[in-house]
C-alpha cells in the first residue's frame, strides 16, 4: 500500500528531517511524533499535562485534514522524558480516550530534540 496523501503541519523539522506530520494510507492515518511545538515555539514549558494536551490538539488537526477524528484512533504511543510525569500524561490521555480506549504504550526516560519537551505522541487511526 502506498501513501494516498501526506499531511504537513509546517513544523520546523518536517522539511529538514524529511517526514510528514501524518500520512494517509488507505483507511489508515499514521501521525508522526507530535510535541507541544507551535510555530517553532514550545508551549507549556515544564508542564507535561499541558504539553500533552497541545500535542493532541496538533494530532487532532492532522487527523481532520485526512477526514478522521480522535474517535478513529486505534493506537497511541506516548514518549515521556521523566517518569514522574507519567501520571500527568496519562491523565490528559484518559480525558480524551477514556471512552475510545485505543491500544496504547507509554515509555519514559526519553531524550528529545529540545530538552524542554516533556512528551511526544504518535497515533494511528482507522476508518472503514
Amino acid at each position: 500500500m502506498t501513501a494516498d496523501k501526506k499531511i504537513s503541519s509546517g513544523g520546523p523539522w518536517e522539511a529538514s528531517i524529511g517526514y510528514s506530520r501524518a500520512v494517509v494510507a488507505g483507511p489508515y492515518i499514521h501521525v508522526s511524533g507530535s510535541t507541544a511545538t507551535i510555530d517553532g515555539v514550545l508551549q507549556h514549558e515544564g508542564d507535561a499535562y499541558g504539553q500533552t494536551k497541545v500535542a493532541f490538539q496538533i494530532i487532532e488537526k492532522a487527523l481532520a485534514v485526512g477526514g478522521h477524528s480522535l474517535s478513529d484512533v486505534v493506537r497511541t504511543r506516548l514518549y515521556v522524558a521523566n517518569q514522574e510525569d507519567m501520571d500527568a500524561v496519562g491523565k490528559a490521555h484518559g480525558e480524551l480516550f477514556g471512552e475510545i480506549r485505543p491500544a496504547a504504550a507509554m515509555l519514559a526516560g526519553i531524550q528529545f530534540i529540545n530538552p524542554g519537551m516533556l512528551v511526544e505522541i504518535e497515533v494511528d487511526s482507522y476508518k472503514a
